[in-house]
């Protein structure tokens, strides 16, 4: 039969956001809630080789670095609950989250960090090759193609500015984008074709990623010519997608103001949103960044502002009293 749950802090999501919320709202007495969602530990558990978090001078694993942030923040006193929340009532306090069980979830407090995820093609051998030479984020992984050669997917900002990035490490950048312009900002367009490590293929696409090797390893990429349909192999040894990330709000949609894309937009210099007492954290409410780390940073400040809200909150009641 359903339940309901109560705590003075709700927490969605559990990656670097959710659980560093968790952490510092433990710590503060605050008694956090955490639910899990789909994909417990985010992004970061389908990433391999970690090599940019704080404090770690050997690389470390995507899901191990996870394990830890939620074995702290059980440590401290966060409650878990592995359940994936499917409506959200933020009409009033306290705020009303249904799972997939059929438990309801309430919070005097909300923190959102259901993070964003990544567009990917949804081509053959795309998914059994991310972390072993397929990935989504050249800021992430662009370490480990030095001396090598990859390819970027994307016509856009991102695209561009991933493969500028991706010069710092690689010897050649292939950029290959599906229409014969890009959507770039032309200032950084203009970079791009003068940098001699890059090179573009118009009017294809990617159809298959192909690996080699035991374990498999990305070695070539199958493109197809969209306009005589010509088929043709590039030999690379690594392949980032650019087309784009889709943040997690579908449960918020007409309650949390959003920009056109569909990210929680939060006070400049905060994780408010635009009803009190609701909290925006991590990639949720991050279209720039994207990083464990950031994610981390504002989990903390989510937490720090959810305290300060409820004591406002608490020391309004008692003077109505």
């Amino acid at each position: 039969m359903p339940a309901t749950h109560h705590a003075p802090v709700l927490i969605l999501g559990s990656g670097p956001a959710g659980l560093t919320a968790a952490i510092y709202a433990a710590r503060a007495a605050l008694q956090p809630m955490l639910v899990a969602g789909l994909q417990p530990g985010g992004q970061m558990t389908i990433t391999t080789d970690v090599e940019n978090y704080p404090g770690f001078a050997a690389t470390i694993q995507g899901p191990w670095l996870m394990e830890q942030m939620q074995k702290q923040a059980e440590h401290v006193g966060t409650r878990f609950v592995q359940d994936q929340i499917v409506t959200a009532d933020l009409s009033r306090r306290p705020f009303a989250c249904t799972g997939d069980s059929g438990d309801v979830y309430t919070g005097d407090a909300l923190i959102v960090a259901t993070g964003a995820s990544a567009r990917w093609l949804g081509i053959p051998g795309e998914e059994a090759l991310r972390g072993f030479g397929v990935s989504a984020c050249a800021t992430c992984d662009g370490f480990f193609f030095r001396g090598k050669k990859v390819a970027v997917v994307g016509g856009g900002n991102t695209a561009v500015e991933e493969s500028l990035f991706l010069t710092n490490h690689a010897t050649q950048v292939t950029l290959i984008h599906r229409r014969d312009s890009l959507r770039a900002e032309k200032i950084m367009q203009t970079r791009l074709f003068a940098n001699p490590k890059v090179s573009v293929v118009w009017d294809t696409v990617v159809e298959e990623v192909l690996g080699s090797g035991t374990p498999a390893a990305l070695a070539s990429l199958k493109l197809r010519n969209l306009k005589n349909g010509a088929s043709s192999t590039l030999a690379v040894d690594g392949l980032f997608v650019a087309i784009g990330h889709t943040p997690n709000t579908g449960l918020f949609k007409d309650q949390l103001a959003m920009d056109r894309e569909g990210y929680i937009v939060a006070r400049p210099g905060s994780t408010e949103t635009n009803i009190p007492g609701v909290f925006a954290a991590g990639d949720v409410q991050d279209r720039v960044f994207r990083q464990a780390v950031t994610a981390a940073g504002t989990g903390c400040m989510s937490a720090i502002e959810a305290g300060h809200f409820l004591a406002r909150a608490e020391a309004v009641a008692r003077a109505a009293q």
